[in-house]
């Protein structure tokens, strides 16, 4: 009997290395922070030739991973990924989710560059292989935790270069946090604000926020994770009574997850960010949400150019995002990167993309 012959889409190899990028400021939030983007950047390589880039962005305060640990993961993961075919992309994230459940940005930077390399072969763009609803989408700006002042001349500098919705991380003092949330609503009184408690909170804590807000008559129009990530009860109790919308993030990790915050009530709105459990989970955890009438977020950590082409990639595939926060490369004080999207202000464009993610080293 003939030998059949190897699929032109078969893994041949993988490599890994370090990526760090020195930010612009250090960025502050209530469980760490943060000075260089210290991630992992990924090759698959078919045997057609064709290569395929993914990253992974570890940051030890949400998920216990390291840069270190992250790349160690990866080289474990290469024996079960190398010759296996990348058109069985959604049966190969399932085997390293088996195997690999913990080390979740490493996984997704295997996923993206094997989906990468997948629809690179395919001479697909990766927002047409996930539904290609969409081709331009807007990003929110975020704002780290530093002295009012501070966030005020950020948020003035912001506004002068388009953006329409700042994102405030909050989550110490409630009164200190107020003063900063009012000092950014005064400098820049267009913008539409959202406030990123990262966990920072008790509920009536982030309700006395609110509160103390809606005094001067300042009105977010939403307000992510206030509790504890494991606090639903916690989470419900600030989404009946807040009278903003709210958002859960480090509560949900799986497509489970977002079932049980659908059927409590326990948020308005999940942040998917793939980089917390893949590309495949992701997919799940938009479909329940879509499917439970729960509005669409995206979110990231902190990630390059690449990482943030493939979620803007997945959200304007998928499409029905209200909320867009993928601004991490604006961060960051340098770009080894080219391609993925073409920036004007806040808002992506994907349409020239002829291929992949299009994310390319310069």
């Amino acid at each position: 009997m003939p030998r059949s012959k190897p699929s032109q889409t078969m893994i041949t190899s993988v490599s890994a290395e370090p990526l760090n990028i020195p930010l612009y400021e250090p960025f502050t939030i209530s469980t760490g922070r943060v000075t260089a983007l210290r991630n992992v950047l990924i090759r698959v390589t078919l045997a057609d030739g064709t290569v395929g880039l993914g990253e992974a962005a570890p940051f030890f305060p949400s998920g216990g991973e390291t840069q270190e640990t992250a790349l160690a993961a990866i080289h474990g993961m290469i024996p079960l990924v190398q010759g296996q075919d990348a058109a069985h992309w959604r049966a190969l994230a399932m085997h390293l989710t088996d195997s690999f459940e913990l080390q979740e940005t490493a996984r997704t930077g295997m996923e993206m560059a094997v989906l990468d390399a997948l629809t690179r072969s395919w001479e697909i763009p990766m927002y047409q292989f996930f539904g290609g609803a969409e081709t331009r989408i807007e990003t929110d700006i975020s704002i780290p935790i530093e002295a009012p002042k501070h966030m005020a001349e950020l948020a003035q500098r912001y506004a002068g270069s388009g953006a329409g919705v700042l994102k405030l991380k909050v989550g110490s003092q409630v009164d200190d946090d107020i003063d900063r949330v009012l000092a950014v609503a005064e400098a820049a009184p267009d913008c539409d604000l959202i406030l990123d408690g990262n966990q920072g909170f008790t509920p009536t804590e982030a309700l006395d926020l609110i509160e103390g807000l809606a005094d001067e008559d300042v009105h977010p129009i939403l307000f992510e994770q206030p509790v504890h990530r494991h606090d639903l009860e916690g989470l419900r109790f600030v989404t009946e009574r807040a009278g903003v919308a709210v958002a859960a993030d480090e509560s949900v990790h799986t497509a489970a997850d977002a079932l049980r915050v659908a059927k409590m009530g326990a948020a308005n709105v999940v942040n998917i960010k793939i980089m917390k459990y893949g590309i495949v989970e992701a997919l799940n955890i938009a479909t329940v949400c879509r499917a439970a009438n729960i509005g669409l977020m995206v979110g990231a950590m902190i990630e390059s150019r690449l990482g943030i082409a493939a979620s803007a990639h997945f959200v304007a595939g998928f499409g029905g995002f209200r909320y867009v926060d993928l601004d991490t490369p604006m961060l960051l004080a340098e770009d080894p990167f080219a391609g993925g999207f073409e920036q004007d202000g806040m808002v992506y464009d994907l349409e020239q993309v002829r291929a992949g993610h299009g994310v390319t080293l310069k």
